[in-house]
């Protein structure tokens, strides 16, 4: 970390954002595939034009699976990767940075501050870099919303989920995640995006649900600086050739949408 509190991942969000103005992440789970699949999984996104890679979403991205999919992933990819903490045993040090979240929306106290004062000493133990993030849940949630007890933002209230996300920046946080949910039938609506858009500066993800470049295209254009890709890409069910495809389509159309904003 330097004096600014900004570590050299999130300052390599910020550069390639500036650079490619929409960004694809692909989320892999460790209790999805095979370390060895992962792997071969970020080596194909990364010649797809991927930015990042994160890790983890599920109770079950833990302990040695999860170590010897980021270990898999390191080996065969230079992209950065990020946890993304389904629970406080999401921890590994040889990631490079952990989206620090508190879920915004959550009516359990251990969602907002709870999970984070306990996993505070060893995130600083581990040396990982930190990025404050605020998580925010969109209709319908799936299981993240169930696990998180959130209060899911309704789809046809875009201020809402606006004020959510500006009271995450206001608070401290570098990054803001719209998330529908891991699987959702649709992602979150492009209108809760360009109202969250207007509000913050930080940067914003939007995850769950994703799985077409005209969707990519929408999200990006209406204020969506990174997205989260990670069920399209499973559902391929280790048709390598085939999550190549779709996470070239869906760069494609994020970087298009993203230099015509």
């Amino acid at each position: 970390m330097n004096g600014t509190h900004v570590g050299k991942t999130y300052d390599r969000i910020l550069a390639s954002i500036k650079q490619k103005k929409g960004l694809v992440f692909l989320v892999l789970d460790p209790p999805n595939q095979s370390p060895e699949t992962a792997g071969k999984l970020a080596a194909i996104a990364e010649k797809a034009g991927v930015s990042g890679i994160s890790v983890g979403g599920s109770i079950g991205a833990q302990g040695l699976l999860l170590e010897q999919t980021i270990l898999s992933i390191k080996k065969s990819c230079s992209l950065p990767v990020i946890l993304f903490p389904g629970n406080i045993a999401t921890l590994n040090e040889n990631a490079d940075a952990i989206y620090f979240m508190s879920m915004l929306n959550s009516l359990d106290p251990y969602y907002l501050s709870g999970a984070q004062i306990v996993s505070s000493m060893p995130i600083q133990r581990m040396k990982l870099e930190v990025i404050p993030t605020s998580y925010i849940i969109v209709e319908p949630g799936m299981a993240v919303g169930h696990v998180g007890r959130a209060k899911p933002i309704p789809r046809d209230i875009p201020y809402l989920a606006g004020a959510t996300a500006l009271a995450g920046q206001f608070m401290g946080s570098h990054l803001i995640i719209l998330e529908a949910g891991g699987g959702a039938p649709e992602p979150v609506p492009v209108a809760l995006v360009s109202a969250a858009r207007k509000l913050v500066s930080v940067p914003i993800v939007v995850a769950g649900g994703i799985k077409t470049a005209k969707q990519a295209f929408e999200l990006v254009q209406a204020g969506a600086d990174i997205l989260h890709v990670g069920a399209a890409i499973e559902r391929t069910k280790g048709d390598l050739n085939q999550a190549e495809k779709i996470l070239t389509e869906l760069v494609k159309a994020a970087e298009k949408a993203g230099k015509a904003r």
